[in-house]
């Protein structure tokens, strides 16, 4: 029977390029976002073309109601959630001093709140089966910050803390948690910046050049693979060697 893999926030950019190589080595994939269904459904057609099963949903991540409903469904569907990829999450950039609080709260409920529900909501079926992967997404400024994205990197630190204890209290059933930590991305919310942010950006990249979105797929689909069976509680740079 084929796994099944859930990818939050896979419509586009990144989440859908993560479920387009899930699909590509025979998971079933669930395309879960907040954007309006169609979008949604278009990318689950795309990646059913692949000759594997799909299902979209649109879901709110903040709200435990609704990521409980979609993951009892799932289930019910699929027969297994064998992996979760934990990648929804929204900016709203400011400087500290300005920064509204309305912005910190939703930056935190998306990016850390809506990892908590969706690992929640997963972990005692995967423990059940006693096997599967959790991959969240974090960032690089989860790790060593970044000037006007407090909300942001505190959101993606504490994805880093969830990662780490879940895999703990998970690992003697079979289940690995990991995250990844992505560096600087070519996608539709990158692609909006000023020309002189994306310049000095570059900069800071020893490669000298933007991650893809495959980048960050490829590492996802080997963290889910049988060959990463043994790691767990790891958080992996994919950034060109911005951090080192």
């Amino acid at each position: 029977m084929a796994k099944t893999a859930i990818v939050t926030g896979s419509a586009r950019g990144i989440g859908k390029a993560i479920a387009t190589k899930l699909a590509k080595n025979g998971f079933n994939i669930v395309i879960i976002d907040a954007c309006p269904l169609e979008n949604s459904e278009e990318t689950a057609k795309e990646i059913e073309a692949l000759g594997v099963q799909t299902k979209a949903y649109q879901c709110n991540v903040t709200s435990s109601d609704e990521v409980n409903n979609v993951v009892e469904d799932v289930q019910k569907t699929f027969g297994s959630v064998d992996v979760l990829v934990n990648n929804a999450g929204i900016t709203r950039d400011g400087l500290l001093v300005r920064m509204k609080e309305e912005d910190f709260d939703a930056v935190i409920a998306v990016n850390l709140k809506g990892t908590y529900n969706f690992t929640r909501a997963v972990a005692p079926i995967m423990m059940k089966q006693r096997s599967g992967r959790i991959v969240s997404i974090s960032s690089i400024v989860g790790i060593q910050g970044n000037a006007g994205q407090v909300n942001y990197s505190a959101s993606k630190a504490g994805v880093i803390g969830i990662t780490k204890s879940v895999a703990r209290e998970l690992a003697s059933r079979g289940v690995t948690a990991n995250a990844i930590a992505p560096g600087y991305v070519e996608t539709p919310m990158t692609a909006v910046l000023p020309d002189k942010v994306k310049e000095a950006m570059l900069e800071a990249i020893p490669m000298r050049r933007y991650g893809q979105v495959e980048d960050i797929a490829n590492c996802v689909n080997f963290l889910c693979s049988d060959e990463a069976s043994y790691i767990t509680g790891q958080v992996i740079s994919v950034d060109g060697g911005m951090h080192m």
